[in-house]
């Protein structure tokens, strides 16, 4: 059974940073991609970032400068270290994997960022 789980959400002061962890079992997470997804209130779900098994990372524009993703294969981990943050950055965010470049297949139930003003 494939499991995903984020923490280190929080509420932090624009300007701010703070770094997400998705810890990942079930799947050989070495050779999948994953990546982030977040959802504000009212808002559609948007794709964050995504790191590849060999490390190549692509993000969104509204992220890119500030926002860095990362794996740590040895710990099943992933991790996304957010600088600079903005109110519009509040949202769940979601930690996703998939095999491939097929669909997102697995996502984690979420960690809410909270950006006050």
């Amino acid at each position: 059974q494939v499991q995903l789980v984020e923490s280190g959400g929080g509420l932090v002061q624009a300007g701010g940073s703070l770094r997400l962890s998705c810890t990942a079992s079930g799947l050989p997470f070495s050779t999948y991609t994953m990546g982030w997804f977040r959802q504000a209130p009212g808002k559609e779900r948007a794709f964050v970032a995504l790191i590849l098994p060999l490390t190549e990372q692509r993000y969104a524009d509204s992220v890119k400068g500030r926002f860095t993703i990362s794996r740590d294969n040895a710990k099943n981990t992933l991790y996304l270290q957010m600088n600079s943050l903005k109110p519009e950055d509040t949202a769940v965010y979601r930690c996703v994997a998939r095999s491939g470049g097929g669909s997102w297949v697995y996502w984690g139930q979420g960690t809410q960022v909270t950006v006050s003003s």
